[in-house]
């Protein structure tokens, strides 16, 4: 979708009627049992999945559907006071959807500002599994970043943009795909994608959080290559209308990794 599109798209005030709401799931420091953030994801008014609330997106209210995710994620965190302990809220967004990045940006610092929640608590992620002009999503991030806003490349690793945009920009996380994840314990390939991959984005800077973690062992070969923070069900499975507390696994190692804390 052209930036043109999406900017027509409100100007002429397409809506997005669907009722949403947010579960969220925490992603969890192993080292110090804290929560680092809460990610907002998608559901239908009645807790039902994503799907069918994704199924009714189309081009022209792409944009609203975008604005709303955002104003619904902050206000139901707001409600169960995600940020009281130091928590980052995580949203995601839809790059396509965002057809100038200050302007785009307005509706979420109101909301920020109405309800209460700080803006330097918000975590912006997005998948770089679509086809994406990379000069447009760096120009989002940059924004985002200058505004004060936390970023963060969700589902590394099994998209496109990949290294090319880490090169560009360096988020503050990067969230490493489940497919990657998945039986690490017993793949001494994934083993060492995951120890070179770590270490990598160590040297840039950059806090990695492992993603899609469903058994002790995928958590136990995690943490001994210094992974720190993980998400998955294997700690909690997301929740409408409260905030689980993630399960922490007995007796994990512990890591060196040092995790941003805001």
């Amino acid at each position: 979708m052209t930036a043109r599109k999406t900017c027509k798209a409100c100007r002429d005030g397409a809506t997005f009627d669907t009722p949403i709401t947010m579960a969220f799931q925490p992603m969890v420091n192993l080292r110090t049992g804290d929560v680092f953030a809460y990610e907002a994801l998608l559901r239908g008014q009645d807790g039902t999945g994503a799907g069918e609330v994704l199924s009714t997106v189309t081009e022209a209210n792409r944009y609203a559907f975008d604005q709303r995710c955002r104003v619904t994620a902050i206000e139901r965190a707001t409600a169960l006071n995600l940020a009281r302990d130091g928590a980052l809220l995580s949203i995601n967004f839809l790059p396509n959807a965002v057809y100038e990045p200050l302007a785009c940006i307005r509706l979420t610092l109101e909301t920020a500002r109405k309800t209460g929640f700080p803006p330097d608590r918000i975590m912006f992620e997005f998948t770089e599994g679509e086809y994406l002009d990379s000069g447009h999503v760096l120009n989002i991030l940059q924004t985002y970043r200058d505004l004060g806003f936390k970023t963060a490349i969700d589902d590394f690793g099994a998209g496109l943009a990949g290294l090319d945009l880490l090169s560009r920009f360096q988020p503050d996380v990067v969230k490493i795909d489940m497919a990657l994840i998945r039986g690490i314990d017993t793949s001494p390939v994934k083993h060492k994608i995951l120890t070179h991959t770590a270490g990598m984005l160590r040297d840039l800077g950059i806090v990695a959080v492992c993603e899609g973690v469903e058994t002790q062992a995928e958590c136990a070969v995690l943490s001994d290559i210094g992974i720190e923070l993980m998400q998955g069900y294997l700690f909690a499975r997301p929740e409408v209308g409260r905030l689980p507390l993630p399960r922490l696994p007995p007796q994990t190692p512990g890591s060196h990794a040092s995790a941003m804390r805001g």
